[in-house]
């Protein structure tokens, strides 16, 4: 793990304000499609949820004026972004950085919980079987989308990382977390 004692950045309020605007139909949409290629490349990830591959969850990043529902639907997972509380088996709370980090393999889960970084509510056990089920498939999320873009792939991976850079948000897999 990578993490430091540095504080998770938090996506500034006047973005967050910004994406109050934002029509959810279309981000829904097109994060349903992005996690079943996620699904076709990384099907353990769902089988390891076990009795929980049904259960939603609502990943909750705080400072985003929205939360995502995420249904695992057995290995068709179906995604859809509200405002408001959202409604689920479980809740995962924190910024998004810390939500991200946690996928990436940069942050510790536990750290982040007993540091009041990491909020979870509900089903603790759907939460957990979540958890381990992500560290597992060792996803790097940028890296599913670069191998979208064909020709635009290594333009795209400049950005991620330039962006990386810029907000400390981790954006794909460190290094570091391969290793391991």
């Amino acid at each position: 793990m990578t993490q430091s004692s540095m504080p998770i950045p938090k996506v500034p309020p006047l973005v967050a304000r910004a994406l109050r605007v934002m029509p959810l139909a279309p981000l829904s949409m097109s994060l349903t499609a992005y996690s079943k290629r996620v699904a076709t490349h990384h099907p353990s990830l769902f089988r390891r949820l076990g009795e929980h591959d049904h259960a939603c969850f609502v990943l909750d990043p705080t400072d985003l004026p929205f939360v995502i529902e995420l249904e695992p639907n057995g290995g068709v997972p179906r995604i859809k972004v509200v405002r408001g509380q959202g409604v689920g088996d479980a809740r995962i709370a924190g910024p998004i950085a810390a939500l991200l980090g946690l996928v990436h393999g940069a942050f510790d889960g536990d750290a982040l919980f007993f540091s009041r970084d990491l909020l979870i509510e509900g089903d603790t056990s759907a939460a957990l079987a979540l958890r381990n089920a992500v560290d597992d498939a060792e996803l790097d999320l940028s890296e599913e989308i670069t191998q979208l873009t064909g020709p635009m792939a290594k333009p795209l991976q400049r950005a991620f990382g330039f962006l990386e850079r810029r907000t400390g948000v981790y954006l794909s897999r460190p290094e570091e977390a391969e290793a391991w």
